[in-house]
């Protein structure tokens, strides 16, 4: 709806509003020949509703609402239903208020009025970039603003086309401006912001039904204030009573609030003055106030309006945070089940695969002719210790993701140290490589998860293995050493293998970082996770080929 009104070039999209409003409003679609008659009626017809006095044939109307109902529906849909605001006016003049004016001077006032209004509207429509549902205080200033500006030159006009009747004076035309001005500008000021929030379908249907005990105690404080301002002898200046309902009302319920309390406001006022037979400069008093009333609480229901947008838009985006931290969560949930199920593929496979080749040396060793019983019983118990090793990685990788930090017991780095190379001594001899240990005499006890570093040593010692064996080198070593430094404990497994390239090196502790052909990428991203979660830290310490070594430290006083 806001971007139509922001260009007067774009009639589809008129038509489309028509629609739409149309359809909110419940009616079937008309056209617009069927909605500039229908205005015109509702015109008459409050022009009839309305309190007009004449004065010497000019027509006094301090309270005209078809003009605020017609300027809605030419902001809403385009300038071009002026056409109803200058059939209306003819017919008012003639039908309604029998006016005496000459028939060229009748045609002259409605074609002022209709031009005159039509302009206002293309203004607003055109280069105010007006939000027809008067959101902003912005928008609610620019139609207060837009339309009293129409209404003096409309006024003024109307002045020099009745002087050009030697019925009346300027005296006479100056007397029956300031009403027909005032008039105007109420009208606006009431009427238009209703019917334009009434037609956007705002929050009406919540503000009428649901606030309906309110609506009456409101009509009751309303007619009080009324009843004491006329029974009083100088009643307009307890108009300020009025000013209470009205800004509780727009302080409760915004723009609609207001619109709904000034338009009762108003038609009561209308009533009153029909009932106590007021004259024009009397009334006309006292819609000068009511146009102060009305300016006040249309800013202070905008103003709440406003923020209670502000409020609705910062709960829309902490629900839709709330939205997009439920997807990250799902997503996160998403990839670490994926990156556990990879990290253990990776670190169960080479205990499998190693338990799989001594439960096959046993098989062979039981089907020869003289069976070696203490190898066999030997290799049965290295199998059964990478099966536990196994299912270890497992268990303990499981309470880690439970808990998110490793499981903390009293370790000995040198018994630590033996047993991963005692499972890793299988596939490093069917290698054909050498290892060694050497550990610093006297290293204090650490505080971690013992199968999780032994986990660290193992991808170490076997990627170890696995660089002299692709460099083919026929005397390889790995030598595995510990040793104290300043505050932690500090390992280093070196070999002579094949060595690690600098482009690998610089990202060697990412995921999915490898040089293997079947490799996965995640030995080493896995080790470094481990190391952190202890305190510690892994790096690479040197990658010449021949003289390659890793090295990671774990504090003491963790």
């Amino acid at each position: 709806m806001t971007a139509s009104l922001r260009s007067r070039r774009r009639p589809v999209d008129v038509v489309t509003d028509w629609t739409h409003v149309a359809g909110s409003l419940g009616m079937p679609r008309l056209g617009t020949t069927l909605a500039i008659g229908g205005l015109i009626v509702a015109y008459v017809s409050l022009e009839w509703l309305s309190f007009i006095h004449e004065y010497k044939g000019v027509p006094i109307t301090p309270w005209n609402p078809g003009l605020g109902l017609v300027l809605a529906f030419m902001v809403l849909f385009g300038a071009h239903y002026a056409v109803a605001l200058f059939a209306g006016a003819v017919i008012a003049e003639i039908a309604v208020l029998r006016s005496d004016l000459p028939w060229f001077v009748i045609i002259g006032i409605a074609a002022i009025i209709a031009v005159g209004y039509g302009l206002v509207a293309l203004l607003i429509r055109g280069s105010l970039h007006l939000d027809a549902g008067l959101n902003r205080l912005r928008d609610v200033v620019a139609l207060l603003v837009a339309g009293a500006v129409g209404a003096i030159l409309v006024a003024l006009l109307i002045c020099l086309l009745l002087l050009a009747d030697d019925d009346l004076d300027l005296g006479d035309v100056f007397f029956a401006a300031g009403p027909l001005l005032i008039g105007d500008i109420i009208g606006i000021a009431v009427i238009t912001p209703l019917t334009l929030r009434i037609a956007l379908r705002s929050r009406f249907d919540r503000v009428a039904l649901r606030s309906l005990p309110e609506a009456v105690v409101f009509a009751a404080v309303v007619f009080a204030a009324l009843w004491a301002i006329m029974a009083a002898a100088d009643g307009a200046k307890l108009f300020y009573l009025l000013f209470l309902p009205v800004v509780v009302a727009a302080a409760r319920h915004g723009l609609d609030g207001a619109c709904i309390g000034l338009a009762m406001i108003q038609l009561a006022v209308v009533a009153l003055a029909h009932a106590y037979g007021y004259d024009a400069s009397v009334f006309t008093t006292v819609q000068m106030m009511m146009l102060v009333l009305s300016a006040t609480g249309l800013t202070v229901g905008v103003v709440v309006t406003e923020r209670q947008h502000a409020f609705e838009a910062v709960r829309e985006m902490e629900a839709q945070l709330r939205a997009k931290e439920q997807e990250a969560a799902q997503a996160a949930r998403f990839n670490l089940a994926s990156g556990t199920a990879a990290a253990l593929a990776h670190e169960i496979n080479q205990p499998m695969t190693a338990a799989r080749a001594l439960a096959r040396s046993v098989q062979q060793l039981l089907r020869a002719p003289d069976v070696d019983l203490p190898r066999a019983d030997a290799n049965l118990g290295k199998a059964i210790a990478q099966i536990d090793h196994a299912g270890g990685v497992v268990r303990h990788m499981r309470d880690f993701l439970r808990r998110g930090r490793p499981h903390s017991s009293t370790v000995d780095v040198k018994a630590l140290l033996a047993d991963a190379l005692a499972l890793a001594g299988p596939d490093v001899a069917a290698r054909g490589i050498s290892i060694r240990l050497a550990p610093e005499d006297g290293l204090p006890f650490i505080h971690g998860d013992a199968v999780q570093l032994q986990q660290v040593v193992l991808n170490l010692v076997r990627n170890a293995a696995e660089a002299i064996a692709t460099a083919r080198t026929g005397d390889g070593r790995i030598q595995v050493s510990a040793r104290r430094v300043d505050g932690s404990i500090e390992i280093a497994v070196a070999d002579n293998g094949l060595g690690i390239a600098p482009d690998v090196a610089e990202r060697l502790f990412h995921p999915l970082t490898t040089s293997k052909p079947e490799g996965l990428g995640l030995g080493l991203s896995i080790s470094a996770s481990i190391v952190e979660a202890h305190g510690g830290r892994i790096w690479l310490q040197t990658g010449a080929p021949g003289a390659t070594e890793f090295r990671f430290s774990l504090p003491l006083n963790q």
